[in-house]
């Protein structure tokens, strides 16, 4: 990337004159000369998603015309799993194999009451219970943990020595070993087997690649052992699943495949709309919608109208991308107004997390987080001129959103949203004053700072109150609290992942100090030390979220938000910043997820 553009502004306050030029001998005293700052700004290229061509998206695939093929298929897939769970000998493993498939697909948000009734069926099993297979146990394993349902992973004893190990006769079992692998990210911190059971089919697997003939199993060991299962974005899995399920040889299972398929097309018109919405350009105000209505009545002109492309050019413009966050916290149909709010809250955060981290003076930003602090219009006239359309826009959004909220269940969240704004921008000025101060922060003090300037605890109560829609109560506010240390674990995979991704595109551009430089100065450690040391504490706080989401304290809501915002993370800055450069992976990826539908024999 390109060193940074330094633009000039000039010192509004006078200095003083030295004593020496005030000399009685002098008839006329110069005025002082104002002392020019230098702005930094980051050059992002601008947004690669131009209003024509976002409208020029289209597809045949609609509710309206499928509605009746979706729901045959629908039910022609419940009485496959029907049959399988409940037949007297049932195979288990088929069982087990067919779930996991309809979790991969994308499709099990349809069958949320026949996946359960499945579950409970195979638990009590004795089939299940007293089955030797590698593949299977792992499967039940990770299955059962997925839903929240208690199983020790003592069951992997079996498959061990006397000393620990995995035994040797396993060695060769490519889709036990396929199985085991994803099965031990489900860990939890003290199951020792489980780290072992990683181990042990990593180094296996990753030996097989040598000798493997089937192309399809190669790539799914491939891919599992860049990026396993339980950290891959749902959405982007689904597409690739689909592509993988119809090579294999699953003629019995073609009605799933069909399923899926068109399911990926259907979901994937309706986020069309959402973003064509977004973007459309018909408002004359910008007001935040009411999470109740229908959105394509009132969802027309949001980012063009506020227009902070213009106010606030020195910022990401990634109206595209932020929604691809977003979608990948939760992608169903239904949740459209979540999605078109909290794509808004993102957009909002992108601008502020600029002005903080490139563009503006800490004096500035001093001001702006005061403003925010005191939570009104009034308090606008203080800033800059370039702030007050920003802060506005925060304001007004904030206002808005628990306006809505208060008219459709009477709770006042205001206090809740304000003060997650205020806990950001407090975050965001602790690291300006770190980087205006030339100070680096031990790893310790940045990460109990940078769990929140990530923007993670705004993002997942905001998604949480519009999720919650009508149904929110004190109560459930209440629920919500039980989820803070899952949060706070999700938060700090999106910090790292994100440290990882942009880590030499931001110190190229000199900005502020993150994980990777703090560890490295802390401990003299060199950048692939610190590297791996950041992937570690990525591990280990997985293994936290495994431990917090068996909790039945916590809502589902929050810990598939919070699950599917670590897992966007690694999507998003797996293969370098997405978001601040979003050509190459990140325009494939968005091309496949919301341009192109998936071809069908219709």
């Amino acid at each position: 990337m390109p060193a940074p553009v330094l633009e000039h502004a000039h010192h509004t306050t006078a200095t003083k004159q030295s004593s020496s030029i005030l000399s009685k001998s002098s008839s006329k005293i110069d005025p002082p000369v104002p002392v020019a700052r230098q702005r930094r700004l980051a050059q992002y290229h601008p947004t690669i998603w131009g209003p024509k061509l976002i409208d020029s998206f289209s597809t045949h695939y609609t509710h309206e015309s499928y509605a009746s093929k979706l729901e045959g298929l629908k039910q022609n897939v419940s009485e496959d799993l029907h049959v399988l769970s409940t037949k007297a000998k049932g195979d288990a493993c088929l069982t087990l194999k067919l779930i996991d498939s309809m979790q991969r697909l994308g499709v099990a948000y349809h069958f949320e009451k026949e996946i359960k009734a499945a579950i409970v069926t195979l638990v009590s099993s004795s089939t299940a219970s007293t089955t030797t297979d590698l593949q299977t146990v792992a499967l039940q394993f990770r299955i059962l943990r997925q839903h929240g349902i208690p199983i020790s992973s003592d069951l992997f004893n079996q498959f061990t020595n006397g000393e620990g190990t995995f035994k040797d006769s396993l060695s060769n079992d490519v889709e036990g070993l396929l199985s085991l692998y994803e099965a031990s990210h489900l860990g939890m911190p003290g199951e020792d087997v489980l780290e072992e059971a990683k181990k042990f089919s990593f180094k296996n697997l990753k030996q097989s690649m040598a000798t493997l003939k089937d192309d399809n199993i190669l790539k799914r060991v491939a891919q599992s052992l860049q990026t396993p299962l339980h950290w891959r974005m749902p959405r982007i899995e689904a597409l690739n699943f689909i592509t993988m399920y119809q090579r294999e040889d699953s003629k019995n299972m073609q009605g799933l495949l069909e399923l899926a398929k068109l399911d990926y097309n259907l979901v994937q018109s309706v986020h069309q709309m959402e973003i064509k919405e977004l973007s459309r350009q018909v408002w004359k105000r910008f007001r935040f919608p009411n999470p109740y209505d229908q959105a394509v009545d009132i969802l027309l002109q949001w980012w063009r109208e506020l227009d902070l492309k213009s106010k606030a050019s020195f910022s990401r413009d990634r109206l595209m991308e932020n929604y691809m966050w977003v979608m990948g916290t939760s992608y169903y149909p239904q949740f459209t107004q979540g999605r078109i709010g909290l794509t808004k809250f993102v957009c909002i955060l992108t601008v502020i997390d600029d002005m903080y981290d490139v563009y503006g003076f800490l004096d500035e930003l001093e001001c702006f987080t005061d403003a925010v602090t005191q939570w009104n219009m009034e308090a606008k006239e203080e800033l800059p001129k370039y702030m007050k359309p920003i802060y506005i826009a925060m304001l007004e959004f904030g206002n808005d959103f628990a306006d809505n909220i208060f008219k459709n269940t009477g709770l006042n969240t205001l206090p809740c949203i304000k003060n997650e704004w205020i806990n950001l921008c407090k975050a965001y000025m602790v690291e300006a004053r770190w980087f205006y101060g030339g100070y680096t922060p031990t790893l310790e003090e940045y990460l109990k700072n940078a769990w929140t300037s990530v923007g993670g605890p705004g993002a997942v109560l905001h998604a949480y109150l519009l999720i919650q829609g009508s149904q929110l109560t004190e109560a459930s506010l209440e629920s919500f609290n039980h989820g803070s240390q899952l949060i706070y674990r999700a938060s700090i995979i999106t910090r790292l992942t994100d440290d990882l991704g942009t880590f030499k595109a931001e110190r190229e551009r000199g900005d502020v100090t993150k994980s990777i430089q703090c560890y490295m100065e802390e401990k003299g450690a060199s950048e692939e030390e610190a590297h791996d040391y950041m992937k570690g504490l990525i591990c280990y706080s997985w293994k936290k979220i495994n431990q917090e989401t068996a909790k039945t304290t916590i809502p589902r809501s929050i810990v598939n938000m919070s699950l599917n915002m670590a897992r966007t993370a690694h999507c998003i800055f797996q293969h370098g910043d997405g978001i601040g450069t979003s050509v190459g992976v990140t325009k494939d990826r968005l091309v496949s997820l919301i341009a192109n539908p998936i071809p069908l024999d219709d």
